[in-house]
């Protein structure tokens, strides 16, 4: 008797082992899909708002439910939508910096310069001038061979740096960039340059694409602390335009006119 129930016991356990690990095996594989920079993003946004929501300061526990997510992010280096979407940013797979179709944030504008085209064209082909009028830029180094390297301000007050080489250059009328593979951000541009009839200046037209350190949640992130990647374009171009000119960019506010 006591044997016959050790039996059923064991049949009972082995049927329980056997139902859990089905449901374990039914679960989907945590991969990696993750760059490092963006762990890192996930790791400094998810403590922030981790935080606020046991401060009585943020509202509570929607702000503990998303940190909580981001820090598993930043820990196991697992995107859920990543996997569900069959996506990768991870530095191990990644098969190029170039920001792939369907991914990334794009943003393009036009803005017309009361100047040659040859004018526009030269002082925009020395990448060096960007940080002049392209506010998140810190800075840009060239070199000989058609390659560059970036430094540029990202979301909670970090810098972000990546690598970019020329895919296009045709004075006087367009420039196209791509980064380099293990690029914190990957980015892809290109400005076209239009001579007016006339002699009514410069058409200008900017194209960006780019995937930030967090991806789209990276972009959400960032909006939240102010950033605006469209305005910013815009107000670019508007700094750059008055920089070809006038010679400057006007950025204080004519206390008598009330004018910028």
């Amino acid at each position: 008797m006591a044997a016959t129930l050790l039996s059923v016991a064991a049949k009972s356990a082995a049927g329980r082992d056997s139902a859990v690990a089905r449901a374990v095996d039914a679960l989907p594989q945590v991969r990696t899909n993750l760059s490092s920079a963006e762990r890192w993003v996930s790791l400094a946004a998810g403590g922030a708002l981790f935080g606020l929501g046991f401060d009585g300061k943020g509202p509570g526990l929607a702000s503990s439910l998303v940190g909580g997510y981001l820090l598993y992010r930043a820990l196991t280096g697992n995107c859920l939508a990543y996997q569900a979407l069959g996506f990768s940013t991870s530095d191990s797979t990644a098969p190029a910096s170039a920001v792939a179709a369907g991914h990334g944030t794009r943003v393009e504008h036009v803005v017309t310069v009361n100047k040659p085209v040859d004018q526009v064209y030269a002082f925009w082909r020395d990448f060096e001038n960007l940080p002049r009028f392209m506010a998140h830029l810190v800075d840009v180094d060239t070199t000989t061979d058609g390659r560059s390297r970036w430094i540029a301000k990202g979301p909670l007050g970090l810098q972000v740096e990546w690598e970019a080489e020329l895919v296009t250059d045709t004075p006087n009328r367009v420039i196209a960039w791509k980064s380099l593979d293990g690029a914190d951000v990957d980015t892809a541009g290109s400005v076209r340059f239009t001579e007016l009839p006339h002699g009514q200046g410069t058409e200008v037209r900017v194209e960006l694409k780019y995937d930030p350190p967090a991806g789209k949640l990276g972009s959400a992130v960032a909006r939240l602390f102010g950033e605006n990647p469209d305005r910013q374009v815009r107000e670019d171009l508007r700094r750059f335009k008055q920089i070809m000119e006038t010679g400057e960019a006007r950025t204080t506010v004519d206390k008598a006119t009330g004018r910028r």
